[in-house]
C-alpha cells in the first residue's frame, strides 16, 4: 500500500510539471531590440523570453535575467534554446552564460548597464505607446565633449533640444539635467530610456513645454556594490555645476537661471540628484527621484525658490514610502508630486513612467 501512494504521489508531482510545462503560450515574437533581421530572441505575450544560440561544443548553456538563470536545451545540430518565466513588462538586461562565460546574446542590440555592454529585451507593456515612434515632429540628440579641468579630460554628455530648436534663431528653453543609474552611462536615458521619444511626443500632444535635457556619466561605477555609503558627492558635483552647466548655458539656447533648471535622476542618478540639490539649493527649482530616495520637509526648509519634488517608485519596490514621503512635504508647504509604476520594480520602465509623468510638470 505504501509504495502505491508513493507511486501515486510521484505521478501527480510528474502530471503536474508536465501540465505546468505545456501552459507556455507559443505566440512568440522576435524583440524590438534585436539585431537587424535576428529573430531570437524572441518574447511571449506572458512575457517570457526566449532564445537561441548555436553552440555544439558548448556543454551547457543559460539565460541570465532578472537574476535567474534558466538551463537551455541543445538539440541534435548543437542549436540551445530556451526561456525564461515571464517578466515584468518594460525593458531588461540579460546575458547568456555559455560553460561558465557570461556573454551578450549575438541576437541582441548592445546596451550598457549592469556594468557592462551586453544584451537587452524589450517585454511589451500595454503603455508603450508613451516612447513609441510616431509621425510628430522629433528633436536632436546631440553628443558632446565638454572640457574638465577638475579631472584633466574631455567628458561626454548627450544633449536633447526639442522640435523646432534648430529652425528658431532666438528662442531659449529650460533645462532638464537627467542621471542615470548605478553601473550606467550617459547612453542609458537616450537609449534604453527613450528620453528623446518620451519627449517628442508629450511635446507633439500638448502635454510638456519643449525643454532641453542634458544627460552625462555620474561618476558612478567607481563605487562598489554595497558601498554606497562612502559615495562622495563632490567631484561629480563639480563637473555638474562648474564644468557642465556652463558648457550647455554657453554653447546652447538656455534659459540660464535657477528658476529655469530642473534636475532628476533614477536609482543612484536620484541619489545624486538628492545630494546635490541639498548641497546648492541655489540651482535647480525643481528636483526628481526617481526610485532614488525622499526629501523631508526639514532638509528643504532653506529652498525658498523651490518649484516641484516629484517622487517616484515602481509598486514592487517601496511605494508607501514614496507616497507618505510626498504627504509629508505637502503637509510642510511644499509643491510634491509621487507616483507608482504598477506593475514594475527597480527597473526601466518604471523610470520610462516616471520622466513621462515628471516632464508635464516641469516649468509651468
Amino acid at each position: 500500500m505504501k509504495r502505491i501512494l508513493i507511486s501515486i504521489a510521484v505521478f501527480l508531482i510528474w502530471s503536474a510539471s508536465f501540465c505546468f510545462a505545456q501552459t507556455i503560450i507559443e505566440d512568440f515574437q522576435p524583440s524590438p531590440v534585436n539585431q537587424p533581421g535576428r529573430e531570437f530572441p524572441q518574447v511571449n505575450s506572458e512575457g517570457r523570453v526566449r532564445t537561441q544560440i548555436m553552440a555544439p561544443d558548448a556543454k551547457y548553456v543559460q539565460l541570465d535575467i532578472g537574476g535567474v538563470k534558466y538551463d537551455l536545451v541543445k538539440d541534435e545540430s548543437g542549436l540551445w534554446t530556451g526561456e525564461s518565466a515571464p517578466q515584468d513588462v518594460g525593458f531588461h538586461y540579460y546575458q547568456l552564460n555559455i560553460d561558465g562565460a557570461s556573454v551578450p546574446d549575438p541576437g541582441s542590440l548592445l546596451f550598457f548597464g549592469a556594468c557592462r555592454w551586453g544584451s537587452g529585451i524589450e517585454i511589451p507593456s500595454n503603455d508603450q505607446d508613451i516612447f513609441a515612434l510616431k509621425e510628430v515632429p522629433h528633436g536632436h540628440v546631440h553628443e558632446i565633449l565638454f572640457p574638465s579641468k577638475s579631472t584633466n579630460t574631455s567628458r561626454r554628455a548627450f544633449v536633447y533640444t526639442p522640435p523646432g530648436y534648430d529652425k528658431a534663431t532666438s528662442e531659449r528653453y529650460p533645462v532638464l539635467y537627467l542621471q542615470h543609474g548605478y553601473c550606467e552611462n550617459e547612453t542609458s536615458w537616450p537609449s534604453q530610456g527613450r528620453a528623446n521619444l518620451i519627449m517628442d511626443n508629450l511635446i507633439a500632444e500638448g502635454k510638456a513645454k519643449p525643454f532641453i535635457i542634458v544627460m552625462t556619466y555620474g561618476m558612478t561605477n567607481e563605487i562598489k556594490f554595497g558601498g554606497l555609503r562612502n559615495f562622495d558627492i563632490k567631484p561629480f558635483q563639480t563637473v555638474l555645476l562648474d564644468e557642465l552647466i556652463p558648457y550647455i548655458d554657453d554653447n546652447f539656447r538656455t534659459l540660464a537661471n535657477q528658476e529655469n533648471r530642473a534636475m532628476a535622476g533614477l536609482s543612484m542618478g536620484g541619489f545624486e540628484t538628492r545630494l546635490i540639490t541639498l548641497n546648492r539649493p541655489d540651482v535647480f527649482a525643481y528636483y526628481g527621484l526617481f526610485s532614488g530616495g525622499v526629501y523631508k520637509s526639514e532638509e528643504l526648509v532653506d529652498h525658498k525658490n523651490l518649484k516641484l519634488v516629484f517622487l517616484s517608485c515602481g509598486s514592487k519596490e517601496r511605494p508607501d514610502g514614496v507616497n507618505a514621503a510626498a504627504n509629508e512635504l505637502r503637509n510642510g508647504g511644499f509643491n510634491a508630486v509621487s507616483y507608482v509604476s504598477e506593475g514594475t520594480a527597480h527597473e526601466f520602465h518604471t523610470w520610462r513612467r516616471s520622466l513621462h509623468q515628471m516632464a508635464q510638470l516641469l516649468f509651468k
